[in-house]
């Protein structure tokens, strides 16, 4: 392995590309793809709810329910590994570690099923805990890589890499998708379902390919000849608390930090149930629009997030990162309200077009908002994996109100007005943090 340098172009581009390699993930299973394959297995079965232990439990809340049980553990993993990989200094091994294991399980949902729901419900978790997990990691690289005055920019362009790479895999599916025929898979619905079920495989094999370059060029850590052994399994923890109490020495972060754990419990859970909700709520006509529709619709937000990261970055450039964010929230909540009333086609693409310009630019200066607000350290890991912990422990919070909501009213309607609430809370705490940074 070659050694470049903290800041050098080659570096950077190393970095930036994990997000060409993973992004897949979530944009083919966590959003497009794999929530109409979800519905269409409940939808076939002419069923819109199914017995778990006993219990009668609705598609989508099901769902949430699985995906907020993932963000705890990982949650609670996230700690324990970022002690070891600090301990031992090499966390590298750890990203790959769980993009292996994200990539693998995304492979295995070829087999997800109704019949084998608790199997088919693992292989979907595992597959979120391999993803997130990995995300710690590489986010923690990026103090390690670039230097201040470059993560803006840099947290942009690895976020429009994953735009571009994900589309591009995308609609590779959706020509297997509606030109089943033509791929050998036959020409009627089954055909299609096997299409879809073969994108699971298609993500796997694009994660693990094209994360080898990333992996090739990022240095370890630093090396040490320390071992694991069991009191270290909870200085990730001990680690977490030292973070913890170094917040009271830096209230900007602080009180940045306490904005993020907010306006992220909406943006992530928007993120993950928007399909879900295009699915359910919109009338589309017949299965085939739906299809259509709903990927057209995913790729226009990632096409659109490609210019909102970018004009994001330029934005903060000119009047800075907490101001933009501000106005950044501001449109998010204003995206929750018309989302509440929309019903046609149309009305979705064109929120779908909102929503492209406002999640690329929160996701990426949020991670580079809070690498700037970093002490001096060499500790990156810790701090990152307290930010990713905020982040998870957010999204459970946020995902639990949305399935809670959408199965006491039997609307996804009334769950996404909802979360117009965490946007102007994130908002109103952004105001809180002193603008000397």
């Amino acid at each position: 392995m070659q050694y470049l340098k903290k800041g050098s172009k080659k570096l950077l581009n190393a970095w930036a590309f994990y997000d060409w390699a993973n992004s897949v993930y979530s944009l083919v299973i966590a959003s497009a793809v794999f929530p109409i394959y979800y519905q269409a297995l409940f939808s076939s079965a002419g069923i819109n709810s199914i017995t778990i232990f006993g219990g009668e439990i609705r598609s989508t809340p099901l769902i949430s329910y699985t995906t907020a049980a993932a963000f705890v553990i990982v949650s609670l993993l996230i700690p324990i590994l970022s002690g070891i990989a600090d301990f031992v200094g090499n966390k590298k091994v750890f990203m790959k570690f769980f993009c292996y294991l994200g990539a693998l399980s995304c492979m295995g949902l070829y087999f997800f099923s109704l019949e084998n729901i608790l199997v088919s419900l693992l292989l979907y978790f595992l597959a979120l805990v391999g993803f997130w997990s990995s995300w710690v990691f590489y986010n923690s690289y990026l103090p390690d890589v670039a230097f201040p005055e470059q993560q803006d920019r840099l947290s942009a362009k690895g976020f429009s890499l994953g735009y571009i790479g994900s589309v591009i895999l995308l609609l590779f599916n959706l020509a297997m998708i509606m030109m089943p025929d033509t791929f050998g898979f036959g020409d009627d619905g089954a055909a299609k379902m096997l299409a879809m079920k073969y994108s699971f495989i298609s993500v796997g094999i694009w994660w693990i390919v094209f994360s080898q370059y990333t992996f090739y060029y990022l240095p370890k850590g630093n090396k040490s000849n320390n071992k694991i052994s069991g009191r270290i399994l909870l200085d990730g923890y001990k680690e977490l608390r030292g973070v913890y109490q170094s917040l009271s020495e830096n209230l900007m972060l602080k009180r940045y930090l306490s904005a993020f754990f907010v306006y992220s419990m909406a943006v992530q859970t928007v993120m993950l149930v928007a399909a879900y909700f295009g699915e359910q709520e919109i009338n589309w006509g017949d299965d085939d629009q739906k299809t259509i529709g709903l990927i057209s619709s995913i790729l226009i937000i990632q096409l659109v997030a490609i210019v909102g990261a970018q004009l994001t970055s330029k934005a903060s450039e000119k009047y800075g990162n907490v101001p933009t964010l501000i106005v950044i929230n501001g449109i998010w909540a204003v995206i929750c309200v018309v989302a509440f009333f929309i019903t046609s086609p149309f009305q979705f693409y064109a929120t779908a077009g909102f929503v492209g310009m406002v999640m690329g630019g929160i996701q990426a200066l949020s991670r580079s908002t809070y690498s700037k607000f970093l002490p001096e350290t060499k500790d990156t890991a810790s701090y990152f994996s307290f930010y990713d912990v905020s982040e998870k422990i957010g999204i459970v919070i946020g995902m639990l109100i949305y399935g809670i909501i959408d199965q006491l009213t039997g609307s996804m309607r009334n769950s996404i007005l909802f979360l117009v609430v965490f946007f102007i809370i994130g908002a109103l705490l952004l105001f809180r943090i002193p603008r000397n940074k």
